[in-house]
């Protein structure tokens, strides 16, 4: 049973050490001897504490954000190459008892149309998502404990990994699901999920507990706790996440950093993932109400120094945001991207009901588009999933990130995931561009048994044969 007055989100979210932090960071926002000494050691690939990177944000020289850039694509390139993983999400109830006074989810709203899934609907869903070709999907629900119980996500999870339509099959489930008990996570990990999501949305307590007035979500503390006993749970790979626009930026940057060196100390382990939405407009939410909205120069600003201060951790962006500004935060360190997505319950079976999404969704381009254009800029679109099915999770998918071997897995991997989509799903341009991709990488593969093993995949692959599975 949770204690609330045992409290230990306040500790390693430290609101003094915030405020000393961002100090700090202001006073030494000009000390460029400073700035270049933390990008000079930012280069031996281990990150920078969140008071140092605080410093590198307030940092407005532009010669040394050019600097920044330059560092944070050099890290992304180093751990990631460019390969950038696809996922897609899927809606399974908006129905909830909180009162977010940003989400048109909350239980007061009456414009909103609820709806939660059968499992029958959860099946078309499915092959919807299997037809375009993704193999990922990251289940979002509202949080209502009568209506979504644990036992229906569960339902739900088992209901996904058993529709195999064609030659699709969804091979990993993330799931974002309200925070719950370390019992109720010990299930989702029996489940086969692979990363539990949670965003903070802000980590000032004060401004959490105005924005979260009614509801579960309210208390501040089991909220933030919510990844400690996730993982006490079993669950080996975790994401955190802020909401950007609902409070001062810069703060909670800092305590996003600071959750994610809490959970590297307690566990031994970071984050696997971290997101970075911005608020959107969404039905009943006035976003006049929120002037804390952040530029896209900031915007692109954050991604490059969370790439710097956490080299390790995948980087997500999903389709709040524009074809144009998802272009320019893929150079600087997100790894990992949303496509065709709806924001809807049931939207991919029926899409223009809309009515029930959780936000406007920016780019709305197919998953087809999406892979095109990113094969167009030379990244190698990866539906891999073989980390997690491997077991290569956790510490074990660390190991491999630090020790620079991760990239003897995931290139290899990645072409074999992007040519079974080219050779089921893609549209003839984005076949003959992926065909020309793979061709031009395949030389890139250092090691000669792993290049041997990849073009035999490759041939069964065109063949169709589809016995093995990454």
């Amino acid at each position: 049973m949770y204690n609330p007055k045992s409290s230990i989100a306040t500790e390693f979210i430290n609101h003094d050490e915030i405020l000393e932090t961002l100090e700090y960071a202001k006073k030494n926002k000009d000390n460029l001897e400073l700035i270049n000494s933390l990008l000079e050691r930012a280069t031996d690939y281990k990150g920078l504490s969140h008071r140092e990177a605080a410093v590198l944000l307030e940092c407005e020289d532009k010669e040394t954000i050019e600097k920044m850039y330059a560092l944070a694509e050099h890290i992304k390139k180093r751990f990631y190459g460019n390969r950038i993983v696809m996922f897609a999400p899927l809606y399974l109830s908006n129905y909830c008892v909180n009162g977010c006074r940003y989400c048109p989810y909350h239980g007061s709203n009456k414009h909103i149309a609820r709806k939660q899934l059968t499992q029958e609907e959860i099946v078309k869903e499915v092959i919807a998502l299997q037809d375009m070709g993704h193999k990922r999907l990251a289940l979002e629900t509202g949080e209502d404990p009568q209506r979504c119980p644990i036992d229906y996500v569960l339902e739900s999870i088992k209901t996904i990994y058993s529709i195999k339509h064609k030659n699709g099959a969804i091979r990993r489930v993330n799931v974002n699901i309200a925070a719950t008990t370390v019992e109720n996570y010990r299930k989702l990990k029996e489940a086969g999920i692979g990363t539990y999501i949670l965003f903070q949305e802000t980590y000032h307590k004060d401004n959490y507990e105005y924005l979260h007035p009614t509801g579960p979500k309210h208390n501040y503390a089991y909220h933030t706790e919510a990844m400690d006993r996730a993982m006490e749970g079993g669950i080996d790979d975790v994401g955190c996440g802020v909401l950007f626009g609902l409070n001062l930026y810069r703060y909670d940057f800092v305590g996003l950093l600071m959750h994610a060196e809490h959970l590297e100390a307690k566990f031994g382990v970071g984050p696997h993932t971290i997101s970075v939405p911005r608020i959107r407009p969404a039905d009943d939410v006035d976003m006049n109400d929120y002037s804390n909205a952040i530029s896209d120069d900031i915007f692109k600003k954050i991604v490059a120094i969370l790439r710097i201060a956490v080299p390790y951790t995948g980087l997500i962006i999903s389709t709040r945001e524009s074809e144009e500004t998802r272009a320019e935060v893929l150079k600087y360190g997100v790894s990992q991207i949303s496509g065709g997505s709806r924001t809807s319950v049931g939207g991919y079976v029926e899409p223009e009901k809309e009515n029930s999404a959780q936000f406007e969704v920016a780019d709305t381009r197919t998953l087809d588009e999406v892979v095109n254009w990113l094969m167009t800029m030379g990244y190698i679109p990866s539906f891999c999933t073989a980390c997690y099915r491997e077991g290569r999770t956790g510490d074990r998918f660390m190991r491999l990130v630090k020790s620079g071997q991760i990239a003897n897995v995931c290139q290899p991997n990645a072409l074999m995931t992007l040519k079974e989509y080219l050779e089921d799903y893609a549209s003839e341009d984005t076949r003959k561009k992926g065909e020309a991709l793979i061709q031009n990488e395949i030389p890139n593969i250092p090691n000669p048994k792993v290049k041997e093993l990849v073009l035999q995949h490759l041939d069964e692959l065109h063949s169709g044969m589809r016995d093995f599975r990454f």
